[in-house]
């Protein structure tokens, strides 16, 4: 069994895949253009996703099966991938913990106004009549409920807030006051707060964040994209931004990446940007690996692995 890992990964963490399964080959590849002279031999796939195209599908005859440390699957050469069969899985919920602390971290420091006060400080000022507010008894609306929008609810809760959930399904999961479907959204959206984007990219939620959602939010919600920059169209988020019609954004994501240095939202004051790093912290990759080895375990024995499964038609 030749396992092609093109994924970067401290050399502990490689050590220890080597230790568990002796009985498997591991080359550890990076980038992927050290690792195509090997893509013939390879029987599984360790990647990010982002680095695989049709070419290196078709160039690996014997591959069976693809791991994806990461949830995001919106690069991966699904046509390929359909065509020969291969089984993909992915780290889905490994984002939970560290993403639903990003919502609260995030929403605290506009909603106590943390950068006036590290601006203050640097010029040493003091000054106690700048705004202070509670994020606490407030609505949150997330769009998207798997594992990250179920912990985000969750946490909220902590906080007394409302939550309520949207999905492509619109089933009710745990942790949500109320659950609607993504036809429902512009509804719900009048009632929030705080509105948190964690919806994958799909044909269905291509920019599915536009004008007349933004029309229809509190002048004073705060917008929290971390999914993905293609689920909302970003040159209306600007304009919303500009006129005031929301309070602030704050962006993990965005449609180019990284965020071109043209970009308007590096210089509005009601938007506040991270490098597409939510979900990073020195927990990620052995939380991936994690699931990895669990779906290894069956498949050195010959079945199937089972756990987050994703169907490449849907592409999640």
């Amino acid at each position: 069994m030749y396992i092609l890992v093109t994924a970067r990964m401290k050399t502990y963490l490689r050590e220890q895949l080597v230790e568990k399964f002796p009985e498997a080959t591991f080359d550890f590849k990076y980038p992927i253009t050290e690792a195509e002279p090997h893509l013939p031999k390879a029987d599984v796939i360790v990647t990010y996703g982002e680095d695989l195209t049709n070419e290196h599908i078709e160039q690996a005859e014997n591959l069976k099966w693809i791991m994806v440390v990461s949830a995001g699957l919106d690069q991966m050469p699904f046509e390929k991938i359909i065509e020969k069969n291969i089984l993909v899985t992915n780290a889905r919920g490994i984002h939970k913990i560290q993403m639903s602390e990003y919502v609260i971290g995030m929403l605290l420091q506009v909603y106590r106004n943390l950068p006036t006060f590290l601006e203050n400080q640097r010029e040493h000022v003091y000054d106690k009549r700048v705004k202070i507010e509670e994020i606490s008894g407030k609505t949150m609306l997330i769009a998207g409920t798997g594992a990250i929008g179920q912990e985000t609810a969750r946490k909220a809760k902590a906080f007394d807030m409302k939550t309520i959930g949207v999905s492509r399904s619109g089933d009710k999961k745990d942790y949500f006051d109320e659950s609607y479907t993504n036809d429902q959204l512009n509804e719900k959206l009048p009632e929030a707060d705080f509105v948190v984007n964690v919806l994958p990219s799909t044909p269905n939620t291509d920019k599915m964040f536009n004008e007349k959602h933004f029309k229809v939010m509190k002048e004073d919600a705060i917008f929290l994209n971390m999914g993905r920059g293609t689920t909302v169209n970003e040159d209306d988020l600007i304009k919303a931004l500009k006129e005031n019609q929301i309070r602030h954004a704050i962006l993990d994501v965005f449609e180019v990446e990284p965020l071109p240095e043209d970009s308007p939202l590096w210089d509005l004051e009601n938007v506040t940007l991270t490098p597409h790093n939510s979900a990073v912290t020195s927990n990620y990759m052995p939380r991936a690996l994690a699931i990895f080895e669990d779906n290894l375990k069956q498949f050195l024995k010959g079945e199937q692995p089972e756990v987050n499964v994703i169907d490449p038609k849907r592409g999640y």
